[in-house]
């Protein structure tokens, strides 16, 4: 039997880091939270390894520089990233915090269809 149900979790305005899913047991493997990044503040270049993610920007500005490309992203944009791709999200404002949502999870096979 599995234990694993549908979900529905509050977003705080703390304005801090939030932890939204942790993979196992609540999930198949998915991992979530939601970012804060202070003006001037980066995330850390790092890669997605054998995962794929999906940031969800809500609110500021900032660039995401993926495998040494700059793209600019903000409140209302969406972005993929895929398997073993080195990437760091930047705000570069001066005043505005950045806020994104991550999703990170398991890559299936190329090709494979839902």
């Amino acid at each position: 039997m599995d234990l694993r149900k549908a979900l529905v979790i509050d977003l705080l305005d703390s304005g801090e880091y939030q932890s939204l899913l942790r993979g196992e047991p609540k999930t198949c493997g998915m991992r979530s939270g939601r970012v804060f990044l202070k003006p001037g503040e980066d995330c850390g270049e790092h890669s997605t390894g054998q995962k794929e993610e999906l940031l969800v920007f809500l609110s500021g500005s900032g660039q995401a520089e993926i495998e040494g490309e700059l793209l600019d992203v903000g409140a209302g944009k969406v972005v993929y990233i895929p398997p073993e791709t080195t990437h760091n999200i930047k705000n570069n404002s001066d005043t505005q915090a950045l806020s994104y949502i991550y999703c990170v999870a398991p890559a299936g096979q190329t090709g494979e269809k839902l």
